[in-house]
This record gives structure tokens, sequence and C-alpha cells, in this order.
């Protein structure tokens, strides 16, 4: 079914205005102030055609390649980080490229979104708007329709600022096979940038760092960025973003995945000397130091210099390296060969280092 179907059609009834500078409980009620909330808020901004209609669901076009081979990915996350703003980002940003990257990380092209809010009773209003601005232009950038959403209010107290529930949709064909479990023996391990910049510009954000660190997030949407890698390397066996638990968690994930051993060297770690010098300070590792714009790519060998130029020409991967291989010996763990020339077992993290980073 279209979006031009009947039942898609039909003007919105304009609704009388109820102003208020912060979130009341009546904006979860479902009523005219949810309603105003939404309008004004919401659809003003998000002004995609399935929710500028005003259903409950939202009808939406699979691409004209759904006809032949090929499947969907889907993903949702729940999204929360203190303060809401921060150098380099926010959480609207946050969370529509978080989404936009997971479900691009199966090699598909995003193609729609979904959006879910709790707002805690009192939140301000135009606080609301920037996110939500932030959002569309996010949205924009990556190509992603938001078509379908919820608002929630909860008692002041009860909740924290905000949160946010994003569900993304993307179309991938039959013919890519991406994922944690295809890394073989002799594929080459790549990492798009700097590790730890979110992790670490959240922290400073916060006032916890004790010095000033001229560091922003590096949220940003990857799927143009893995498209372009698939067009020259198109054996790829896996994407992965290294969001929470950072890159020695994520790696350990693939490696139990796939039942191979990652080995990667300490000296082609790409660190910003701003983050080193944190997590020197604090005790962390940059291994385990939250991401939102980097990926790891894993992929034959042959097709590793071919990932490495795409990547490197794409203004999300500039800093992008080989940082080591696979191996069929160990399988389900993760080694680092050191500066010094020994070697360390990288285990997953075992907790939380930072609250809500991501």
């Amino acid at each position: 079914m279209t979006l031009d179907h009947p039942i898609m059609q039909g003007p919105v009834c304009p609704m009388p205005k109820i102003h208020t500078e912060k979130v009341v409980m009546g904006h979860g009620s479902g009523g005219r102030m949810s309603q105003e909330l939404i309008r004004d808020i919401f659809q003003s901004q998000f002004n995609y055609k399935p929710l500028m209609v005003g259903n409950d669901f939202g009808f939406v076009n699979l691409p004209e390649a759904a006809n032949l081979s090929g499947h969907l990915s889907i993903s949702t996350d729940m999204h929360m980080v203190t303060p809401l703003f921060f150098p380099g980002g926010d959480i609207g940003k946050l969370a529509i490229c978080g989404t936009v990257n997971d479900v691009a990380m199966s090699g598909g092209k995003p193609l729609y979104l979904t959006a879910g809010f709790i707002l805690e009773e009192g939140f301000r209003m135009d606080i609301l708007s920037r996110v939500v601005a932030s959002m569309k232009a996010a949205a924009e950038e990556s190509g992603i329709q938001i078509v379908a959403g919820d608002t929630k209010v909860a008692e002041r107290g009860s909740a924290d600022k905000l949160f946010i529930n994003t569900s993304g949709i993307a179309w991938v064909p039959d013919h890519l096979q991406i994922g944690g479990q295809y890394a073989k023996p002799g594929d080459k391990v790549i990492v798009s940038g700097t590790l730890g910049d979110h992790g670490i510009a959240v922290l400073g954000a916060r006032g916890d760092l004790g010095f000033e660190a001229d560091i922003k997030s590096d949220i940003a949407p990857l799927n143009h960025m893995i498209q372009e890698i698939l067009e020259v390397a198109p054996n790829i066996h896996v994407f992965r973003d290294p969001t929470r638990g950072g890159l020695g968690t994520t790696l350990n994930e693939i490696a139990v995945q796939s039942q191979t051993s990652i080995w990667i060297n300490e000296n082609e770690l790409p660190v910003n000397p701003v983050v080193q010098a944190a997590c020197e300070m604090l005790g962390f590792d940059p291994l385990y130091i939250a991401n939102e714009g980097k990926l790891v790519t894993i992929c034959p060998a042959e097709e590793a210099d071919a990932a490495l130029e795409a990547m490197q020409n794409n203004q999300y991967g500039k800093n992008a390296v080989i940082i080591g291989d696979v191996r069929e010996s160990d399988p389900g763990r993760v080694l680092l060969r050191t500066l010094i020339g020994g070697t360390r077992l990288v285990d997953s993290l075992l907790g939380e280092i930072l609250p809500r980073i991501c």
C-alpha cells in the first residue's frame, strides 16, 4: 500500500492552543494537550507524510528492490545520557545516529525509524524543541524517515528529564551476509577512527575530568560510509559499531560469535592524545570507552586496502587504520600485542565505568 492510499489522506483538524513552557501531566493524557505537544513539537519538525496524517500507525513503502530477493534489518534502542547536551552532540542526535548505525551494520540501507519519548513532568519545552530539531537534522543527514512515534509523561521525580526509544528498519539485499559470526581466519580488522571520544566528551561535560578537555563526541550516522566501503569491498564479513563497552568488548563479542581469535596491535590503536591523557589520569583503558561514530570492519585480507581507502575518503573515517587480524587458534579470545612485544588478553568490560553515556 502506498502513501497515496485514500486512508492516508485527509486534513488534520486545527486544535486550540494551550501554551505551557514546561511539560505537565496533561501532555500525557491523550487529550488536547497531548495533541498540541505532538503538533507543535514533533510534527512541526518531523514533517514526514506518515506522521502528519495523525493515525496510530504509518504506512511506508519498501524500496523497488523489495520484489526481488532481500530482507529487513530491524533494531531498537533506548537512549539516556547526562547531560542531555555535550560537546559534539546531544541525546536527540545520539538517538537517531545510534539506531541508524545499528541497522546499517547489516550492510543494508536504513529506510524508516520510529521514536518514543518519556518526558518527566516539568521538562522545559524549549529544551525539548532543541532535541527534536537535532533529531531532524540527523535524520536528514542519514536519509532516514521518522514514520511513527509516541510520547508518555512521567510524574516529577520518577524519570530523569528525558528518555528516547528509537527503532529502525533497513533493507538488505540477499547477497550480503554480514555479521559477527562471519569473521574468518586471515581476515583483517579495521577501525574507522580514534577511540573513546564520545565517553570522554560526556565525562568532560559533567565536569568530572578535573581539567579542560578539548574533545568532542564522535556521534555520526555511518550508513553512507558503509555503502561506500561495500562498493569497493563487497565481501565484507563484519560491520560493528563499538558503542557501550568500547572496542575491547565489541571484538570479544565477534570472537565468540565466530569462534575465532582476534589479534590487535597496541601501536596501531588510534587514540586522541586528550582521550589518552584523560584515561591515564582516571585509570581507564581507551579500549573500553564508548564510541558513537566509529565502526569496526572485518574483511578478507585482499579487500582490506580498498576498504581502508574508502573509509579514509569519508569525513567520518579519516583516521581509519588496520589494527589487527583474525586467527583460528584460541577461539573466542581477543589478544593484544603490546608496545614492549608481549601479549595480553583483552577481556570484555565487566561493568559500566561511565553511567548514562549512550
